[in-house]
């Protein structure tokens, strides 16, 4: 049975949440005025991947710095709290190959082009590259495996190249993953939707989505104060008691619901070990921490989440005084050119809240799936190998003025192919009265962090009991 939270005379069921980045954050607001809220977090701070701080003055963002505008979540929320949003001034990029800045071409679906005359003043393809995509359009139908990586069905479809200078930079920078790794219905599902027809270039064309607002909306935003405030904002605006510095180290069935355990946090001078009591508990954490959490009561579900490999990923930040930026946005770097860098922002370019006179702020990002070793560098080194980078590749041989590391470990889910299984099997493992939300089986992305806490918090509600 499940509470019926409209009537008036019941209580108001307790809902404790393991995790205060964005989704367990979105969670508590959703549940704002129907339950009673208790936000558990292991760090010092809310907003998990979203944290903004000053850097020579300016207050850039050290880990996700943009959302898409085209699905309605977080443009939604954002305006609801008030937040100002700002669009890029440019999203022209390039492609570091062959020791050469290209243009991406304008108009593809993660990479898959669906116009023909940006990919060829790109000069991004080789003439054989360009033959080998167009073959598409005459092959016959490709025989597909339930979910096939996103780099197999391309590749048959297109060929290596597109895979290599298009598709896999593009999901390097969004998933810190390899296309020949991920599953195209779990990682992008407009690819698979593309493929039920014969030629994926027709496909990808149909399945373009048109930014929310028509033609001329931006595609991405941001929030002007940076999206840790976002984080912030939707913190307070939540209600929600939010318990910082207390990492949960065991939770337990009781009579009454459930009981997590914290252990000592690590603030300025330490805190207590809690007791905190729920009817319902929702997990918004990776993978690891929530199979741990689950392992005594829900085995099979803690097994399943531990099978999710995740990439970590570090952002290097620097400012740099009087320098001549190359045009556009930014560069993506294929993991086939054998660099630490996978790609650099522009960012002062692209954000106008971030332009300074005489000032030019690039963050550069490295990791992706395996290899987690080649960030086992002090951050001194791993620092100058990527400013290196980018001086080589941008022609910017000047020393920074300023620069930031930031490492996140674990950082990304790796969706393999299978990944709907893995998901659906670790909800139906799930005791009665938890509930899962996140990155590790919804989709990343802020958007798509925020309707899965939106899914969840029902789920909770549903899964109060009757007493």
């Amino acid at each position: 049975m499940t509470v019926p939270v409209d009537r008036p005379g019941l209580p108001r069921p307790r809902i404790a949440i393991v995790g205060a980045g964005i989704t367990g954050l979105a969670a508590a607001y959703e549940l704002a005025g129907r339950a009673d809220v208790t936000v558990v977090e292991a760090t010092g701070e809310v907003g998990g991947k979203l944290r903004t701080s000053a850097i020579e003055g300016i207050d850039v963002d050290e880990g996700a710095e943009l959302f898409l505008a085209r699905t309605p979540e977080a443009v939604e929320l954002a305006a609801e709290l008030g937040c100002r949003l700002v669009a890029p001034a440019t999203t022209a990029a390039s492609v570091w190959v062959g020791g050469k800045l290209r243009p991406l071409p304008a108009g593809t679906l993660l990479g898959v082009p669906t116009r023909v005359v940006p990919v060829l003043r790109s000069r991004l393809l080789s003439p054989a590259g360009l033959a080998r995509a167009g073959a598409d359009l005459v092959l016959p139908r490709t025989r597909l495996p339930a979910d096939p990586s996103v780099g197999s069905y391309v590749a048959a479809r297109l060929g290596r190249q597109v895979v290599d200078r298009l598709v896999d930079p593009l999901l390097g920078g969004v998933y810190a993953g390899r296309a020949d790794e991920l599953s195209l219905h779990a990682t992008v599902p407009q690819l698979a939707e593309a493929a039920r027809g014969r030629s994926l270039l027709v496909g990808a064309r149909a399945q373009r989505p048109s930014p929310a607002g028509g033609f001329g909306a931006p595609i991405f935003q941001t929030v002007e104060q940076g999206l840790g405030s976002f984080a912030s904002a939707l913190g307070r605006a939540g209600g929600a008691r939010i318990l910082l510095n207390h990492p949960v180290t065991g939770m337990e069935r009781t009579e009454q619901g459930w009981r997590l355990r914290t252990g000592t946090g690590r603030g300025p001078r330490g805190t207590a070990q809690l007791v905190v009591d729920a009817d319902v508990v929702v997990l918004a954490l990776p993978g690891a921490p929530a199979s741990r959490l689950l392992r005594s009561c829900a085995p099979r579900a803690a097994a399943a989440l531990a099978a999710i490999p995740y990439a970590s990923v570090a952002v290097a930040t620097f400012v740099y005084r009087d320098v001549a930026l190359p045009a556009g946005s930014g560069f993506l770097v294929p993991a086939t050119q054998g660099r630490l860098i996978k790609g650099a922002t522009f960012a002062s370019r692209k954000w106008p809240h971030l332009a300074r006179p005489g000032l030019s702020v690039v963050r550069c990002s490295a990791g992706r799936s395996g290899e987690a070793e080649s960030l086992q560098r002090p951050d001194r080194e791993l620092l100058g190998v990527l400013a290196a980078e980018f001086a080589e590749a941008t022609g910017v041989l000047a020393r920074p003025v300023a620069a930031r590391l930031t490492r996140w470990g674990g950082a990304l889910p790796q969706y393999r192919p299978g990944h709907a299984d893995v998901v659906a099997a670790v909800r139906e493992s799930l005791p009665r009265g938890v509930v899962l939300a996140g990155a590790a089986l919804d989709g990343v992305g802020i958007p798509a962090c925020i309707r899965s806490a939106r899914r969840t918090a029902g789920e909770a509600l549903d899964a109060v009991p009757v007493r």
